[in-house]
């Protein structure tokens, strides 16, 4: 009965999301990599393909982020780290983007749980180059994960995933954007997820809502052998 009640709230939850923003769905297809390489570090991996459309044919950016981990325990990290962005146009022509942003990136990350609730909570400075422009940006997100077919989050788990992730600007409008999150995730094995969710994001004066797809695909690049 609990399953069905918190599977039908979070159908309702996408639907009302979804009829709320047919006119202005784009779509998100993601990777996400932590790579260990020691005990200690680690090297995250990330591809994003942004679409401006609902159909993954019409590219808004192309995100190919990545850093080195340290961590300090299991539930605790942080990150130094470097992103490149292309953005493009609605309905461009061109084939490279028309706006390219070079990103050097520092992150704190940590987690706990509340009985069968995990919290992760993420801070994140960046030190943004957009073509002549030098600007610099601070994230803090809150993301709650509730296993349902488990006691808690591991392989064959199904799961609810939430978040809220507030940008501030350093200058200028000091409120850059907020996004919302709702989705469904699947850990298949102890190193892969497979997400599907939607998420609307609030840029000052505009919204827009994405249809989202990721994959979190984890390595071991230690050698095991004795």
């Amino acid at each position: 009965m609990k399953l069905r009640f918190i599977l039908s709230i979070g159908l309702l939850f996408w639907g009302s999301m979804f009829v709320k923003a047919q006119t202005d769905t784009g779509n998100w297809l993601m990777y996400f990599g932590t790579n260990k390489v020691s005990e200690k570090f680690s090297i995250h991996t990330e591809v994003q393909y942004r679409n401006h459309t609902i159909s993954p044919t019409n590219i808004e950016q192309l995100l190919l982020r990545t850093g080195l981990n340290y961590h300090f325990k299991p539930n605790a990290s942080a990150t130094f780290g470097y992103a490149h962005i292309g953005n493009y146009e609605y309905d461009s022509e061109r084939k490279s983007p028309e706006v390219e942003e070079h990103r050097i990136w520092q992150q704190f990350l940590t987690t706990n749980t509340i009985g069968r609730v995990k919290l992760e909570h993420r801070y994140r400075l960046e030190e943004r180059f957009v073509e002549d422009d030098f600007k610099m940006r601070f994230r803090y997100r809150l993301m709650v994960f509730i296993p349902l077919n488990r006691p808690k989050i591991e392989a064959g788990a199904l799961y609810l995933g939430m978040y809220d992730e507030l940008f501030i600007n350093d200058k200028r409008n000091f409120f850059d954007r907020n996004r919302l999150y709702g989705g469904l995730g699947y850990q298949y094995a102890n190193n892969m997820h497979f997400q599907v969710g939607l998420l609307r994001q609030e840029v000052q004066t505009t919204a827009k809502t994405f249809l989202q797809f990721g994959l979190i695909f984890n390595t071991d690049l230690r050698n095991t052998k004795n």
